[in-house]
């Protein structure tokens, strides 16, 4: 018996070489493959449907329904309520096809770009205000302009130590008054700062028959003619970079003016 083996053993060993494989590599092969399980075997901390369709019922309550599930597992939690993980909830959800927000949400919006044409002077006139940096550190100036849409004509300007309502309904009231504006005449376009979006300015513009028009929310590019302006300002040769004060703004915009 034991010359057989070594004789079966010698064989493979020089069958081996021949094949230039290792003997394990031939043992591996003769063995027979294991059958492959195909349940898996589920864990112990596996939720009942019980327990699943509790936690479904909770998140479709008119308390949590437009709530998300970590919302809803800390409100519950914080009254010593477990009914399962943020992560559970979220995939009971999706197995019910149901992840989306849930959240009472603003649609997205949808704003028409501004369109001014002006065939005339005094028909659009559209303003902004933009900081001239003072010499002490951390101190501003601030500059009105106002200017004609036809003829790029500076229509008004003012220097101001802020920016608000009252100010800017001094300003445009101002400029309309010299400008003779008429009822129904002109449309003055802005962005949404606080102080065109003032109500004290609106109702002085609704008093005196101007049509306002309001750049798109959060762009930058809907007064590019004032942008355009004030970017011209600046970069003048002598635009000095800080103002001693406000004599010294007043006396440099003249000028340039």
């Amino acid at each position: 018996m034991h010359a057989l083996i070594r004789a079966c053993t010698a064989a493979r060993a020089t069958a081996c070489a021949t094949l230039g494989v290792s003997r394990a590599t031939s043992y591996r092969h003769q063995r027979p493959k294991p059958a492959l399980s195909t349940v898996r075997r589920a864990s112990h901390r596996r939720l009942s449907q019980a327990q699943r369709a509790q936690i479904l019922d909770t998140l479709h309550s008119p308390r949590f329904c437009d709530q998300t599930p970590a919302h809803t597992y800390h409100t519950l939690l914080s009254q010593g309520v477990f009914l399962g993980s943020i992560r559970t909830m979220q995939r009971l959800l999706k197995g019910a096809g149901e992840a989306r927000e849930r959240r009472p949400i603003r649609p997205p919006q949808s704003h028409a770009v501004p369109r001014l044409q002006a065939n005339a002077p005094n028909q659009v006139w559209t303003w902004d205000i933009t900081k001239l940096a003072l010499t002490k550190r951390g101190r501003w100036l601030y500059l009105y302009v106002l200017i004609d849409l036809y003829s790029r004509y500076v229509v008004g300007w003012m220097i101001a130590g802020t920016e608000n309502g009252a100010l800017a309904c001094r300003f445009v009231g101002t400029c309309a008054a010299n400008h003779q504006i008429g009822p129904n005449q002109l449309t003055v376009h802005q962005d949404r700062g606080s102080p065109m979006t003032a109500t004290s300015f609106i109702n002085l513009l609704a008093e005196l028959k101007i049509d306002a028009s309001h750049s798109r929310p959060r762009v930058s590019n809907d007064n590019a003619f004032s942008e355009a302006h004030f970017k011209t300002l600046k970069t003048q040769p002598d635009y000095p970079a800080r103002f001693e004060d406000s004599n010294h703004a007043r006396r440099w915009c003249g000028g340039f003016f």
